[in-house]
């Protein structure tokens, strides 16, 4: 083993969290090193974590050619557009894919360069204290041995399996397997209608596939504002997208002819689905697993994430840990934010991440935003509110698109009028929620938003109008 190289601070796991908390830590001028396993198909480092390789940027990649498709097949004649002899070259599609994740894999290279930020390509592992602090070793194509005062914790983590049904990534597959599935399934199962589900099962339903999504609990995206969850399943519906919720998954047999599911329906009744490949999207576990966290005593919990307090510190001293591994939404930008606050905390500064304001997407069609609190969840506190919606079907930006699926919902206080919650299903509402964010972060109220000039004709409009609603005074509904 080469000698022990000294760092400031060491970083495990180059995906959002950890790339974002290792540039913002050589910002603030300490010296860096970020200690990244994945690997691309030739074996070369691959930073970004689950979220570059076979999570957000992949998906979203699938999804936008499943939605050209889907224009072409059903909605370009609508323009005037004549297509003939349309077909789908899934391997074509996959290789964009595969090339969008290498631009981002690069691109978080570059930045490390740019930053002047070691880069370990292996797996980092504790192995005891010393007087600089940490020393831990990297097993990688040849074995590293670094040393730091500071250590952040990012190694994210993995899908959840059923149990006794593990992932071949052939009939049965977690969220890597469902993006490199090589043509069109006939029929396609999914358990679980999560986030990760949905956007799957609307890309290979776009394609031609029939999709059935089982789900055991009794309601429809229980997380989502519930007129907005209603609201959406009946897009999905509509489009042919199969959900059965509340049922009991019992036996799962792969073979060579693909994969049957016996499960109970809320009903009680038993069926057989019987299908091509399986998705299970049904929640992710830290992922903890060769970290030796034993060897210097780094506590984790019943789940095996690592356990921090609300500035991410372990029990150990200058030890920290971001994103998936601890506790808080999984969500990329979730841990970026906390990289961020963890890198300025060790600098001295008083860096600061508000769950509250943490905005949520699924990225079906239509698309479903949220931030804050649900309708269901003010109830539930005995808080006095206010609601307003509007919908997309009287904006004129959306009929020029074509879309005018969904609406805008606004949550206030009852007496102060400030925004308790903003929740929306319909188009690009990935891009709209960011001004209920900024609103809410500066605790605005719905009257603020309803006072600000929005550009006509465009899809934000709706969100004034919402507002507007807060108060009974929409003005184009």
């Amino acid at each position: 083993m080469a000698d022990t190289k000294q760092f400031d601070v060491v970083v495990i796991g180059g995906g959002p969290g950890g790339y974002i908390a290792a540039i913002r830590a050589a910002q603030l001028g300490f010296n860096v090193a970020c200690v990244d396993e994945w690997k691309n198909a030739k074996g070369g480092p691959a930073p970004g974590g689950t979220c570059t390789n076979v999570g957000c940027i992949p998906s979203k990649a699938l999804l936008q050619s499943s939605e050209h498709y889907e224009q072409a097949h059903h909605h370009f004649a609508d323009h005037g557009i004549q297509v003939e002899g349309l077909t789908m070259d899934v391997s074509k599609m996959l290789a964009r894919k595969d090339t969008v994740v290498k631009q981002n894999n690069d691109g978080i290279l570059y930045l490390f360069k740019k930053n002047k930020i070691t880069f370990f390509h292996g797996r980092a592992s504790f192995v005891k204290t010393d007087a600089t602090g940490y020393e831990l070793k990297v097993a990688g194509a040849a074995e590293e041995s670094i040393s730091a005062k500071h250590v952040i914790v990012a190694t994210g983590s993995n899908a959840r399996a059923l149990p006794g049904t593990p992932f071949d990534e052939e009939n049965i597959l977690s969220n890597d397997g469902a993006l490199r599935v090589g043509a069109v399934p006939k029929k396609l199962g999914l358990i679980g209608a999560g986030v990760i589900g949905l956007e799957m099962g609307s890309v290979w339903r776009r394609l031609g596939a029939e999709v059935t999504v089982l789900e055991g609990l009794p309601t429809f995206l229980g997380a989502v504002d519930e007129q907005i969850a209603k609201e959406a399943k009946k897009a999905f519906d509509k489009q042919g997208l199969k959900i059965e919720l509340g049922v009991k998954v019992g036996e799962i047999k792969s073979g060579k002819d693909g994969v049957s599911i016996a499960y109970t329906t809320a009903k009680g009744e038993a069926q057989t689905l019987s299908v091509d490949k399986l998705i299970v999207s049904i929640g992710r576990v830290p992922n903890t697993i060769g970290l030796n966290a034993e060897a210097v005593g780094l506590k984790l919990d019943e789940r095996g994430a690592i356990v921090v307090d609300d500035d991410c510190k372990t029990n150990l001293p200058n030890v920290w840990a971001v994103g998936d591994v601890v506790r808080g939404p999984m969500l990329a930008h979730k841990a970026e934010e906390e990289g961020v606050a963890v890198a300025e905390r060790i600098a001295g500064q008083h860096g600061h991440v508000n769950f509250n304001t943490v905005p949520w997407v699924i990225y079906t069609s239509p698309e479903i935003a949220w931030v804050g609190q649900t309708e269901q969840q003010l109830k539930a506190a005995g808080r006095a509110y206010k609601a307003g919606t509007f919908p997309f079907l009287a904006n004129g930006r959306a009929r020029a698109l074509g879309d005018t699926t969904g609406m805008v919902k606004f949550l206030a206080d009852a007496t102060t009028d400030e925004i308790l919650g903003v929740h929306m299903v319909g188009p690009q509402v990935s891009e709209l929620i960011s001004e209920a964010v900024v609103a809410m972060e500066f605790k605005a109220s719905a009257e603020d938003i309803a006072r600000i000039c929005h550009a006509h004709p465009s899809l934000s409009e709706a969100t004034k109008e919402a507002a507007l609603a807060v108060d009974k005074r929409t003005l184009n509904f």
